[in-house]
């Protein structure tokens, strides 16, 4: 938790073609990337199937299993973000997650945003306090959907 001025506040925008993110007060961003993401969809129940914050919560503590759900579909989206997005892979999607200044994908913003704290600030989010930059013609509803997304 934010505990006085000891802790810089974090500053993050996602925009339509760039993610800047850094800290307030700061002249520049400490990191700008691209905000369009590379995305392969998976079959099955592989690891390598799994975003990175899903891999490890995969298995259960007890007995060592994977959670089976037969309803569930089995088609995972492996996100490529940064310098992994830079090389071409056989049957990947180019995603941009805004459009007209509109979240339409929340699971990439919410990649994103994980990219940015970890990989390039290297930081942990909860420990800092955030402003989000979002377009003023956002409705009540998105605003909420930022909130929720980045406390959950």
């Amino acid at each position: 938790m934010y505990g006085g001025d000891e802790v810089s506040a974090i500053v993050i925008d996602v925009g339509s073609y760039s993610c800047k993110a850094g800290y307030a007060g700061d002249d520049t961003p400490k990191c700008v990337f691209p905000s369009v993401v590379g995305s392969i969809e998976q079959t099955g129940d592989t690891d390598e199937a799994k975003p990175e914050k899903e891999a490890d919560s995969g298995s259960d503590p007890k007995n060592g299993s994977k959670p089976m759900d037969v309803d569930k579909a089995k088609t995972k989206r492996k996100f490529y973000l940064g310098q992994e997005f830079e090389f071409r892979r056989d049957h990947m999607e180019v995603i941009s997650p805004l459009k007209d200044g509109t979240v339409i994908d929340w699971e990439v913003v919410d990649n994103i945003w994980n990219h940015a704290f970890r990989r390039r600030l290297l930081i942990n989010p909860e420990e800092h306090p955030m402003l989000i930059a979002e377009p003023s013609t956002n409705s009540g509803q998105q605003r909420e959907k930022y909130v929720y997304m980045f406390c959950v």
